[in-house]
């Protein structure tokens, strides 16, 4: 969508993928509750997990400890790639909206004189 929305020569298509965008942004939102939600459980997890020190875990515990780990680092990815995508389908969605005000403001004035 960000790059739909931002390719010259689409002036025909921008105003219904605007509206589509902006449309789709509100239910997008309910990303950053579930991102949350995925940081806390992350905190949880590191909280709450077993210490492996020296020759204390067996072999299976270090292996479900390190992938705990691994998902653990896994969805701090999808959290951060999460935000930064929403954030970045608002602004650029922002700014075409300002774009079009502006050019329209133009035109108005353009035909004012």
């Amino acid at each position: 969508m960000v790059l739909l929305l931002t390719l010259p020569g689409l002036e025909k298509l921008r105003k219904g993928l605007i509206a589509v965008t902006r449309n789709l942004l509100k239910p997008f939102l309910s990303i950053v509750p579930f991102c949350l939600f995925l940081l806390m459980d992350i905190y949880w997890k590191y909280e709450t997990r077993p210490s492996c020190e020296g020759d204390s875990c067996t072999p299976t515990e270090h292996l479900r400890h390190q992938k705990s780990i691994m998902k653990s680092q896994r969805n701090a990815l999808l959290i951060a790639s999460a935000l930064i995508f929403y954030w970045l389908l608002y602004s650029v969605t922002h700014l075409v909206v300002k774009i079009e005000q502006l050019n329209q403001r133009v035109e108005k004035l353009k035909n004012q004189d």
